[in-house]
Parts: C-alpha cells; structure tokens; sequence
C-alpha cells in the first residue's frame, strides 16, 4: 500500500493547504517564536491550567513569560480569547506571537491542541519544551480513531527539544519514544512523583521524593491539579529555576478562569463552575467532588452538538450517574443536532447507573433554566457543579452563536435564591 493511500483523502487535499498557510504567515511575520523559549502544552484535560501554572511560575521568578490558550493570551496583562478554539489559526497565532516578542518576552507558553498538530498550525514555532498532559477520549469526530488522536499530539514531541510526559497516562510510552531528553512525572509512576497527597477544599499539597521532599501547594483544588503542578515543576527544573522560585510560583496561581470557579452570594450551599466535559475529566472531578460534599452532589452539563464526537455521552451520563446525587441535563452548544436527542444519549448512561426520570434526573433544554432549578434545588451543604462551558462567551445553537457567560447565569441564579430566602 502506497504511503498516499494510508492517508485519508481529506488529509491529502486539505493539509498542504494549511502547511502551505502557515508557512506564508510565519514567513509575514517572520517567524517570531524563534526569538522565544517556547513550551508547548498538549493534552485532552489540564492544558489551560497547566499553561496558567507554568506562565505564572517563570514571570514570579523574574522570567517574563507569554501565555497563549483557551482562555486568554498576552504578557502582563491577559487578553480574553474570544475565538471557540484552544489553537487559533495561523495567521491569528503569529500575529500574537510576535506582539509577546516585541514586548520583551523571553518566554512563550503556547496551549496547543490535536487539531492545531493535525493542521500544522505550528509551523515554524520551534519547541523547547513539550508538555503532555494526558491523552484520552476526545475529537473522534475530527481525528475518527484515538490513535490518530494521539499520534497528532505526539507530532509537538517529535520536534521538541525536550518532553514531559505524564507517566501515570496510558499513552506515555509513545510520547517518550519521540524524544531522546524527557523527564517523567506522576502520581503512581514517572521520575518526579507526588507523595503525600493533601486533597483541601481550597487547594492541594503533596511533597516530592528524592528531590529535598520539595512541597508544592496548590491553590487551585481538584486531585487533577497534583499532575498539572507536577508538570510545572518538571518545566521549571530545567528552566533552571531555584526550588523556591517553582513552589511561590505554583502557590502564586489563584485561579484560572472558568476552572473549578467557586461562586458565593451568600447561599448556603457550595456552587462550582468548570469547563469539564469529557468522560476522563469527570472521572477525574466527581468523585473528589463527592467526598468534600457534606449533603448532596447536584452536576448540571450537557454535550456539544454538530459534527462534535456524540460517542462521549453516554460514558459522560453514566459517570455522573454514579457519582451525583442528582443529575441535570441541559444544552450545551447543541448547534444543529436536536438538543433532546444529545440528552437522551447521555440520559442513557445516567439511567444505567441508577438514576430516575424526575425523581434524580433531570432533563431542561435551556441552559439559564437548568441552572436556576438547580439553584433552586440545592439544600444547605450541597455542592452544585455546573460543567462544559466555562470561561466560553457564547453558546451555538441551530439559529447559530448567541452571548453566554456561564458566571454571569450562575450569579443571577444565586441571587433569585438568596432573596428569596
């Protein structure tokens, strides 16, 4: 079988096209990442927090960094992304890259995902440094198997410099065959490992072994934040810095917006909001988030629409199933698909796992009113999660993109309830 009949059609007739785009483009701009010290961040879960942790480590240390993801780029000040996508296009990311150059940036924290390694949108961004997160179920719509999944991440490993690869992740035994100089971490395995691990309500701590026990404190919560700041000592090491320079840098990150964002108006129940919406990510989040619960857990989501991967639902329904007391469903950028039908398919899972119609599940398409009968429902000591949109300012529906902001629902709720309290 020839090499070009290996390669999907669409890849034959669509990649040269974006290779061919972001070579022009860094070719305009001349190419201003190699004026940095990039570190490239890849992963299905933790790359937004991940780049925040790093960013925030090397400018405490005195090492003006650049931040590029999700939620928002820029030097000193952070510019709010306002593009649905992780990887903006190429002409976008050099154009921003080279405006962190010009402001004396010796570093460059760059999130990039599947997408962004398939297309080449780096192109002639030089890695210093890769970072994997992790690497499980996500964009089969895009990529089609997890292989192809994987292998486009492994694309940021095969031209690095150097890899830190999540050893306690599946697929790390792949990453660490693309890169010669590499440093593992974990919690279970991997060179720099957490022991004694302190899950707080406001944070996490945990000390390293071998390494003068190095304590590092988060204070930002959730276990999945043990391997993100794991991953920022990693990079931080072999930036050279002081072990004090990683810990104040890590304890200095107080929170990334729209992850794990608590929300108080003076209610008497815990409110949580999260961009989490994949399976891996909640198997991550809820059962933390059940152990910390006093009285109930009530999880609010939904599962994006469109040509977006509709494998993921049901495992996401049967996860929350387990773990919540109470299961809400609602829209969540349904775009063109019928929002029932999304909710049907995750209401599948939450039903096997022992949820009832009505009585522990709940189905309401539209997503301010989901979130103000949960609001409505939660009692004194309940956790209410509101997951998978986040820092997000839009929601796509058929008719297309309306403004949303997650908070903003969130704190109206919490106000109609407080007073009417």
């Amino acid at each position: 079988m020839s090499i070009k009949e290996k390669i999907p059609l669409y890849d034959q007739l669509v990649i040269p096209y974006h290779i061919g785009k972001a070579a022009l483009w860094g070719a305009r701009y001349g190419f201003p990442a190699k004026k940095l010290t990039v570190i490239g961040v890849t992963g299905t879960n933790g790359k937004t927090t991940t780049s925040f942790m790093i960013w925030k480590m090397l400018n405490e240390a005195g090492r003006k960094a650049g931040v590029m993801t999700t939620v928002g780029w820029g030097v000193d000040e952070i510019h709010e992304q306002m593009e649905h996508m992780t990887t903006v296009d190429s002409k976008l990311l050099n154009s921003r890259i080279k405006t962190i150059a010009e402001s004396g940036a010796e570093y460059l924290v760059l999130e990039l995902t599947s997408h962004a390694l398939a297309q080449h949108r780096d192109l002639g961004v030089p890695i210093d440094i890769a970072v994997m997160t992790n690497v499980t179920h996500e964009h089969l719509d895009y990529h089609k198997t997890f292989e192809r999944y994987r292998d486009a991440k492994r694309k940021l490993f095969k031209k690095a410099k150097f890899g830190v690869i999540n050893a306690d992740d599946p697929s790390a035994e792949y990453f660490e065959s693309d890169i010669k100089e590499r440093v593992s971490y974990g919690i279970e395995y991997g060179d720099l490992r957490a022991d004694k691990v302190k899950l707080m309500p406001d944070g996490v701590e945990y000390v390293i072994p071998n390494e003068n026990n190095l304590k590092i404190r988060t204070r930002i919560a959730g276990k999945f934040n043990v391997s993100n700041s794991l991953a920022c000592v990693a990079v931080g090491r072999r930036l050279g810095l002081s072990d004090k320079e990683i810990q104040d840098g890590i304890y200095a990150l107080t929170e990334v917006e729209g992850r794990m964002v608590k929300i108080d108006k003076g209610q008497d129940f815990t409110a949580i909001m999260d961009y989490a919406h994949t399976p891996d990510a909640f198997e991550k989040l809820l059962p933390d988030m059940k152990k910390a619960t006093k009285g109930r857990l009530i999880v609010m989501f939904g599962s994006a629409g469109g040509r977006r991967d509709p494998s993921k639902r049901k495992p996401m329904g049967e996860i929350a199933g387990k773990y919540a007391d109470v299961v809400m469903l609602t829209e969540e950028d349904d775009r063109d698909t019928p929002s029932m039908e999304i909710l049907e398919m995750i209401a599948e899972g939450a039903r096997e796992s022992g949820k009832k119609d009505d009585k522990d599940l709940f189905m309401i398409v539209d997503r301010p009113t989901a979130i103000l009968e949960c609001c409505k429902m939660a009692k004194k000591g309940d956790t209410v999660m509101f997951l998978g949109k986040g820092n997000e300012k839009t929601i796509e529906r058929a008719d297309g993109a309306h403004d949303y902001y997650e908070l903003d629902e969130i704190e109206k709720a919490l106000k109609k309830v407080v007073k009417k309290k």
